[in-house]
Parts: structure tokens; sequence; C-alpha cells
């Protein structure tokens, strides 16, 4: 059985039988994707047009008028998909060969999920300094740059230094994707059981890139509290040994002034949110409010099984496919870029980021139950969505070019 073959055997070509017969690996060679022209080139004359003498003309113009690369290129249709290997989907730091199928597979979720051409760039350092430097003159290639599996707090730093220096869109999906598509499914779950979000008292586990981004966006969106897990207990302002983010963390959550556990945490809370892996004993899931709200979404393992989170929650959300309510942020990324790419917008606010959470609740708010409040990834109503409510807040915050 080739799973169980330690050093598997390898063919006159290379091809191990693990490759022979696990079909992941049949779908992988030779990549996933591939660049394809969108204009003819059948004789001379199109090749004069497309290349030279003709695209000079194109060429003198933009020199003349900048904005025209928006019009003549492809740049206001395409993302760069930025990593560095350091923490990609529950692998780990890998480094930036290992991550390129992943962000390949990220290129390709744009393009079918969002109408987004994209391009994977998997880069060769950890420095911070180094990262924003070669990002920032990529740049004039790219409508936007979705930064992807950069492990925290490195990410933080990157993403807000990188839109200091550049006037178009940087988005780090692991913060705000997730961030999204969670206020867009707790919505809908607080609609289901008849509660307002602002009565509701959230604790999310995991301070990192996540649970930063959704302790954020959950205070924006007008949560009545909610307190952030690390490691070492609940972020709170008595602690001292806090790093910079969750010093700021700890100074826009926890209004209650909680210290202690996880588990002291969860005593009376109305909503879990699960962004850090590990478990979280039954006995503590059982001291939560009644109708409670379990968002679990570590994978493949949720820190909360759905078999144990059922039996106290209303309803129960992962991150994994093979249960109802699957927390995916493709559900987000593809339309918000759409969207922003548009009206050529010049950054992604909280304002384009709260109405892209509330277009995806939307979608199935009239067709909510348990198992269903938030859409499937493959609902085509969610990235026409997403995208004119994204394209709108644009315009009104002022960040729109057109």
């Amino acid at each position: 059985m080739a799973a169980e073959i330690v050093n598997p055997r390898s063919d006159s070509d290379g091809t191990t039988d693990e490759e022979l017969f696990d079909p992941a690996f049949a779908l992988h060679r030779g990549g996933k994707m591939a660049v394809q022209a969108t204009v003819p080139m059948r004789d001379r004359d199109d090749l004069s047009l497309a290349y030279t003498p003709g695209v000079a003309k194109v060429c003198s113009a933009i020199a003349e008028q900048p904005e025209l690369v928006h019009d003549y290129t492809w740049k206001s249709q395409v993302v760069a998909v930025v990593t560095d290997g350091s923490a990609v989907l529950g692998l780990g730091d890998i480094g930036p060969e290992a991550s390129l199928p992943v962000m390949e597979g990220k290129a390709i979720l744009f393009k079918q999920f969002g109408g987004v051409d994209a391009v994977p760039i998997a880069l060769d350092c950890r420095d911070v300094d180094e990262i924003v430097d070669t990002v920032a003159r990529l740049a004039p290639s790219f409508g936007g740059i979705n930064l992807e599996d950069i492990s925290a707090p490195r990410c933080f730093e990157i993403e807000r230094r990188l839109q200091e220096r550049v006037d178009i869109p940087i988005f780090h999906d692991d913060q705000h994707g997730t961030a999204v598509v969670t206020l867009a499914a707790l919505r809908n779950a607080a609609q289901l059981t008849g509660r307002p979000i602002g009565g509701l008292r959230a604790v999310i586990s995991g301070a990192g890139a996540a649970g930063v981004a959704i302790a954020k966006i959950l205070v924006e969106a007008g949560i009545g509290d909610v307190a952030v897990c690390d490691r070492k207990g609940i972020v709170s302002a008595e602690r001292t040994d806090l790093t910079d983010v969750k010093r700021d963390l700890a100074g826009f959550t926890n209004k209650a002034g909680l210290t202690g556990t996880l588990e002291q945490a969860l005593d009376g809370a109305d909503v879990f949110i699960g962004v850090s892996g590990g478990t979280v004993p039954e006995s503590a899931v059982a001291t939560m409010a009644k109708d409670a709200m379990i968002f679990a979404m570590a994978n493949p393992n949720p820190e909360i099984h759905p078999d144990v989170a059922h039996k106290y929650a209303a309803v129960v959300a992962t991150g994994r496919s093979d249960f109802p309510n699957q927390i995916n942020n493709v559900l987000a990324f593809p339309g918000i870029f759409a969207g922003a790419l548009q009206v050529r917008a010049s950054r992604i606010t909280e304002g384009m980021k709260l109405a892209a959470a509330e277009a995806l609740a939307a979608v199935v708010a009239d067709e909510l139950s348990a198992d269903r409040v938030i859409p499937s990834p493959f609902d085509e109503r969610v990235a026409p969505a997403v995208t004119a409510a994204v394209a709108a807040a644009a315009r009104a915050e002022g960040v729109a070019r057109r």
C-alpha cells in the first residue's frame, strides 16, 4: 500500500509509487495554471500590433499618462499572491518551493470564483525589510497584492508597511479573509438564534493573524464583547508578557476585564471562535451560554469536534468541507479583490471588509438553518454580491479612482 511506503520505489523516469497512485500528484504534475494570450497571433500583422512596432505607441501613451496602464495592460485585472512559505496551510514553515502548489491553488481560486487573474510569487527571504522592498518593487505590474501564509507577527508589519509604500490594495488573506467570512456567518447565526450581535460575548482561541483580525472586525461590527486567548490565557492589559500586537489587542477587547484561562473565559460565553488548534475540554464547552455558537475552525482537527459542539450549541461551523457551515476564505477574497480592482481602489478599508461580510451574509439570509448560516463556495451568487458591495463601499470611502 502506497501510504505505508517509507522509501517509495522510483521508476526510471523518477516517478514513485506514491505519485503513480495518488490522484493529488496526478493533478499537480506540471503545475495547475498557465499563461494564455487574450489577443490573436495569427500572422505578421497581429505580431506587429501585439509587439513591435505597435506596442511602442501604447508604451509612449502610458509614459505620458501613467493612469492609462490600467486600460492598456493587465494591471487592473491581476493580483500577485505573495508568500515566504513560513506559515502554510497548517503545514507550518515549509519554505518557498514547497509553498508554491498552495500559491498556484490560490491563484486558480481567484480565477474560478472571482474572475480575477493571479500570479503566484514565492520569495526566498524572511527579513521584513527585504520582503517589503521586493514586493513594493514588483507592485507596478499588479492591481493588488494578496499576502499569503506569512507567519505572525511579521505579517502585520509587512502588510502595514507595504500599504504605506504603494497605492494598490494590500490584503493579507489569512487575516482579513477569515475575519470577513467569520463575521458573515456570525451575523446569520445571531439572526437565526434571535440575538443582536451587540448582545453577544465571544471568545477567540488564537491571537495570531486570524485571531487578531477577527477580533478587530467583530469590534467594528459592534459585538458586545470579545476576549482573545493565546497559549498563556486571556489577552488582558494586566499581562506583562504581551507583544506590541497583543498589547494593542488588549486595548480594544475584553471590556469585562477577564483574566485567566480559555476555559474560564468560556464560562457563560455566547460564541467560541477557534483559530488556534488544540482541543477544548468538553467540560468547558458545557459552561457556555444556552444556544451558543461554536466556530471551531482548525484544520484538519477542529478545536471542538462537531459531535461535541452539537450537544451544547445552536450553530456549529468548522473550517472543513465535510461538515456544514464551512468558514472558507474563498467566499471572500475573490469578490473583495474583484470589487477593488473594478474601481481601481488604492486600498481595502475596514468599511469595504464590513460591506463584504454583510453582502456575504445576505446571500443566504432568507434560507437560514442551523446547517446553513453561510453560503457554499459554489453558490454563484456569492462573488457578484461581494464584488458589488466592495466596489460601492470603496466609492463611498473615497478610495476608488473610477
